[in-house]
């Protein structure tokens, strides 16, 4: 356990909430202890994203960002560890190995089911909580509202991908998480930002936050964003923070988020 708490949620007031379940870098000491010291630079973080979503406060959003680091539980994984990607290479709901395949625990000490059971307890169901809960306060004030789940990544990263990403990657769970009308126009206005290439529903559709609780027919609708960490940091340690190359992507990023902000479904 830990008196780091889980999450910090910010309490907006239009329609819109941002969920950024991978940015934590905390571990819990007890944790620490059962690892190699190779996790501990937590480098699979999803780096600087409460930063560079910043001015979504000012918009009126709601913020909701994990604390703990994704090597404790990876709050966007299955409780049942099914592959979100079917066919593909992907990590665990507690992670035994990093993005280069590189181990986090000593041979044979991987978390036992136990141990797993324990940390969805104490990390992993407090955020989808929290989630759940500001998503009802969110429905209840306004009928409608759209989750925005925010992530980064290594723009090459063999092990998920050939060659370098796609800049910018919205994912609605295939077209099931949200109105196609609504990521049709999020899409566009993406692709009317010549520096960074874009894509829907492609390498990256929407983990098991966008896939539970994207429901368009009860009014909630889901978009995922996958971004590289080229459009707005340094992608080596120690993953500086670019304010000049992050204003070149935060413009498109508050145009996406006041259309999904101002639809009505």
């Amino acid at each position: 356990m830990s008196d780091t708490p889980v999450f910090n949620l910010h309490q907006g007031t239009i329609p819109l909430l941002i969920s950024i379940p991978h940015c934590g870098t905390h571990i819990p000491a007890d944790i620490q202890d059962q690892l190699l010291p190779i996790a501990l630079d937590v480098r699979d973080t999803d780096w600087h994203l409460p930063e560079l979503y910043a001015f979504a406060k000012e918009m009126g959003a709601s913020i909701l960002q994990a604390n703990m680091s994704r090597y404790v539980i990876d709050l966007n994984r299955p409780i049942d560890q099914t592959n979100l990607y079917p066919g593909q290479d992907t990590t665990l709901l507690c992670p035994i190995d990093n993005f280069d395949r590189e181990p986090l625990y000593p041979a044979g000490k991987t978390p036992t089911q136990d141990e797993i059971n324990r940390r969805r307890a104490l990390y992993w169901q407090p955020y989808h909580d929290a989630l759940q809960g500001e998503l009802a306060r969110l429905k209840t004030l306004h009928g409608q509202l759209v989750m925005w789940d925010a992530h980064s990544i290594r723009s090459v990263l063999p092990r998920f991908f050939e060659g370098k990403l796609t800049d910018l990657n919205l994912g609605t769970a295939s077209g099931k998480s949200c109105d196609p009308a609504l990521s049709a126009k999020v899409f566009a206005c993406a692709q009317t930002n010549t520096l960074h290439t874009s894509v829907l529903n492609g390498r990256f559709t929407g983990g098991t936050i966008t896939r539970q609780y994207g429901q368009p027919d009860q009014g909630i609708h889901a978009i995922q964003l996958e971004m590289t960490w080229s459009a707005y940091m340094n992608e080596l340690p120690p993953y500086n923070y670019l304010p000049d190359t992050a204003a070149n992507v935060q413009p498109v990023l508050k145009q996406m988020l006041q259309i999904c902000a101002d639809w009505k479904f």
